[in-house]
């Protein structure tokens, strides 16, 4: 009881509440504590400021019945939501990673966006798209609103003032107040001549970032600089760009497009990740480059040329480190952000990362790699010099690794696009 009194007071706090004065704003979602994502927050980064575990047990193995597409979001406590696909049961399902993995509720959400991740909010409150709507829940089942909207929504974003950005794969970007499901302001329509009732169209490309479905990806979002970007590829088009939006709170219009940039001629893959101080996105060229350009006016800052081709965005960290994505034929490489070019800090071409490295604070970061011939396991390792911590191989895995999130008492958690997950613990000394 007493923990969970300590980390209610540690939520609340961060959420804003205040001694004195007007102190209604805490109310207002503000992401969990725990892994409020896919890719962690609304930076993308898969960092987080927090302590984590070295030393790791296999607590659970679970099955959704059904695909994934993402990797699942971890409240401020015990809850992890999924974002699943199957034909029969449940789609959408949330569970107690402190209770074994035990269902606390599930429904059945339309098909087609499994490759979304939920958002969970500091209530507990669960943020998530299907074709043609955004929906929240409660901590329970029951729907606390449902909106329509122009396609699938991709991953939602809390900003400022509680409110939900979303952004479809059509192109169409709303802003919504997080509890009442009321837009603010004007919807933007970043893709022209689309047929509003048909939120089908292209969805099936998206998984793949294919040619037909123009945002594949979550848009990245930071809080210090108000910039949204995105990938873009508009109907007809060889390649995809890089789109930067400013939210602009409490003005008209609301969300505001500041620039467009094609300077990665090959097209961008995979979301964007922008830096700690919302300054500097980062994105995966299709000509196996990673690029960072200035979030306010998209000019290229520099590119870095990889041995191989990442497919999943990159993992940011506040002192300019960054470790590339992964992907088949990847290597696990860290660099580091020297404002006009980026030095490499550390190569390891012994390891295969499949995922995006999610990050906990300066001493461990976690990967779900390549084992032996067509197994995968979780690999804990030093960001600062990428050796490795531990190994825990993933009994019976298959498909792809869909990512890794790491919740707020250092539980760690993997899925598969199988629809697999394992839950880990820390370790009792």
């Amino acid at each position: 009881m007493l923990r969970r009194i300590g980390a209610v007071t540690s939520a609340l706090a961060l959420l804003g509440v205040a001694g004195c004065g007007d102190n209604s704003h805490w109310v207002d979602a503000a992401p969990s504590l725990g892994w409020s994502a896919q890719y962690g927050d609304a930076a993308n980064s898969s960092y987080v400021d927090r302590e984590g575990a070295t030393d790791l047990e296999p607590t659970w193995t679970r099955s959704v019945k059904g695909t994934l597409g993402a990797a699942g979001a971890l409240g401020s406590f015990n809850y992890l939501a999924l974002n699943a696909e199957s034909e029969n049961g449940c789609t959408l399902m949330v569970w107690e990673i402190d209770n074994n993995a035990r269902q606390r509720w599930c429904t059945r959400l339309w098909p087609g966006g499994n490759f979304t991740s939920p958002l969970i909010d500091g209530f507990d409150n669960l943020y998530v798209g299907q074709p043609g709507a955004i929906l929240s829940f409660p901590p329970t089942q029951w729907i606390r609103w449902r909106q329509p909207v122009i396609g699938q929504p991709q991953t939602p974003r809390l900003v400022a003032g509680g409110e939900l950005l979303v952004v479809t794969h059509l192109g169409q970007v709303l802003v919504f107040n997080a509890h009442r499901g009321t837009v603010e302001g004007t919807p933007l329509d970043l893709v022209k001549g689309l047929d509003p009732t048909d939120s089908l169209r292209g969805l099936a490309d998206c998984a793949s970032s294919g040619p037909e479905c123009p945002i594949p990806a979550a848009p990245a979002f930071s809080a210090k600089s108000n910039m949204i970007v995105l990938g873009l590829r508009e109907p007809g088009s060889d390649a995809s760009t890089l789109v930067g939006l400013r939210y602009r709170p409490g003005e008209s219009p609301l969300v505001r497009q500041e620039w467009s940039s094609d300077a990665v001629k090959a097209g961008v893959l995979a979301a964007p990740a922008l830096s700690a101080d919302g300054r500097t996105v980062y994105v995966n060229g299709r000509d196996r480059k990673l690029w960072a350009l200035d979030s306010g006016d998209g000019e290229v800052k520099w590119s870095a040329a990889m041995k191989f081709q990442p497919q999943t965005p990159p993992t940011v960290a506040p002192d300019g480190t960054i470790i590339v994505g992964g992907g088949p034929g990847a290597e696990l490489v860290a660099l580091r952000d020297e404002g006009e070019q980026a030095s490499e800090v550390w190569r390891r071409d012994d390891v295969t990362p499949l995922t995006t490295a999610s990050r906990a604070g300066d001493d461990v970061a976690y990967v779900v790699s390549a084992d032996g011939d067509d197994g995968m396991a979780l690999l804990a390792f030093n960001p600062a010099d990428g050796s490795t911590v531990n190994s825990y191989p993933l009994p019976e895995a298959t498909g792809f690794p869909v990512g890794v999130s790491l919740a707020a008492d250092g539980s760690v958690i993997a899925a598969t696009s199988d629809g697999q997950v394992y839950g880990f613990t820390p370790a009792e000394d």
